[in-house]
């Protein structure tokens, strides 16, 4: 137990490291070597770890959504009504990868260019992980009455598609803007998205049947 637990804080103090010297540096101009200074381990203590420099600084990526999923799977367990969950969990999405960057001056994309293929396959498959902790909600929704949508996959899709513009990856923090302004906007794109599927009190009888047909 021990071991596994100094095996975890050094793999955190390298992607510490890492993450300073991609914001000072960038990643072209990092090196390994680089990264052990900075952490204050010797070099092949990284290789233990990690089997390259393109492994250690996309695995710092994977652990800030990680840490992300736990907060929306944490949100998503609440007993706070669905629409009000989802709204809060959308603007966690975005904030939340707002803050882990925001002491970088370049876009992930532009920090990750030499890596531009790794970095894709990982950002498709973070959003397929975050699509399937919103669609746990939505189901849920769905079952309570409050919600009337078809499939439930690609209304997931939709709410990771629709707030992926406001994420730092083709743009830099500060060409997002100033994080209330973000936070502004996340909001008014989440309401549009969960106003699209409520069931209105007024028809609530017919479109919950709507709903039972759509669902078998």
């Amino acid at each position: 137990m021990k071991a596994a637990i100094a095996r975890e804080e050094t793999r955190d103090l390298i992607l510490d490291a890492a993450d300073r010297l991609l914001a000072r540096y960038g990643y072209r101009k990092m090196t390994v070597d680089d990264i052990a200074r900075e952490a204050g381990i010797g070099k092949g203590t990284i290789y233990l770890h990690f089997k390259s420099k393109e492994e250690v600084a996309l695995s710092r990526i994977d652990r800030v959504i990680e840490q992300l999923k736990d907060r929306l799977l944490e949100m998503a367990r609440t007993t706070h009504p669905v629409p009000e969950r989802l709204r809060r969990m959308l603007l966690e999405r975005v904030l939340f990868r707002f803050d882990a960057v925001q002491h970088y001056t370049e876009s992930l994309n532009d920090i990750f260019a030499t890596v531009r293929p790794g970095l894709l396959a990982r950002r498709e498959r973070h959003f397929a992980d975050e699509a399937a902790i919103f669609a746990e909600v939505l189901k849920e929704g769905r079952r309570a009455g409050v919600f009337a949508f078809r499939d439930t996959r690609a209304t997931a899709r939709a709410f990771i598609v629709a707030t992926n513009a406001l994420l730092p990856y083709t743009l830099s923090v500060r060409e997002l803007g100033e994080r209330k302004r973000v936070e502004e906007e996340t909001a008014q794109i989440a309401q549009l998205i969960i106003n699209g599927l409520l069931v209105t009190s007024s028809g609530m009888r017919a479109d919950r049947a709507k709903v039972r047909r759509l669902t078998k």
